[in-house]
């Protein structure tokens, strides 16, 4: 059962939250204001009510998870996210990535594979507000070449490699960001697309991310 209620507790929890994720590094104001503006416990059952804005993953069912906060305002900070851009996520889970991008004034394309997490967003009514935000029931290695390129793409779910499909999708001058392994940690890389097509490749943070699986369910 989901809550729709956020309460002066919560709005206090949800700002000491994002002052943890800035003593931890994240530094882009537009990221902690988006975070700060999102009531996180909406996204979990209420059984989660009293650590919903404790900064960890928490399950949302068919084996996924809701990132970390701290996740979540890492990979946004390294895709250097402009107003107005059009961004493919990869793996929507609970929608909560994809609120933060939308706060930031992106437009998101997003791609969910297990039907039953797709159908609960379809029926989430906290995610009407952001028009901004296309839900995709489908495989997230196809990525959606019908409404390519994108000025962005970030996966949220750990790739044994990355994906030839996707860098195809992007467009020159445009970044990727995906955690990048095979074992239980990955390693956090962002791809650039040069203008000539070339790719520059970044080696970041180790973090640990469900595996992305091809296909449907």
């Amino acid at each position: 059962m989901r809550q729709t209620e956020d309460t002066y507790r919560h709005k206090g929890l949800r700002k000491k939250l994002v002052e943890g994720i800035r003593s931890k590094g994240i530094s882009n104001e537009k990221i902690l204001t988006a975070i700060n503006n999102i009531p996180r416990h909406f996204f979990l059952d209420s059984a989660f009510d009293e650590v919903a804005y404790e900064d960890r993953a928490f399950p949302i069912g068919e084996g996924q998870t809701i990132s970390q906060p701290y996740t979540v305002a890492y990979q946004t900070q390294l895709l250097e996210i402009n107003l107005f851009e059009k961004i493919l996520e990869v793996g929507t889970g609970s929608a909560y990535q994809a609120c933060v991008l939308a706060e930031m004034g992106s437009q998101v394309f997003t791609i969910e594979r297990q039907k039953k997490l797709y159908d609960s967003n379809k029926s989430f009514s906290f995610l009407k507000k952001y028009h901004s935000i296309k839900f995709f029931y489908g495989d997230g290695y196809e990525g959606l070449p019908t409404f390519a390129p994108f000025d962005k793409i970030l996966i949220t779910a750990a790739a044994p490699e990355i994906p030839q499909k996707l860098i195809d999708q992007l467009k020159p001058g445009g970044m990727m960001v995906i955690p990048v392994g095979s074992g239980d940690v990955q390693q956090m890389m962002r791809i650039s697309k040069m203008e000539n097509g070339s790719l520059k490749e970044e080696v970041f943070d180790h973090f640990s991310f469900v595996p992305m699986v091809g296909g449907k369910k």
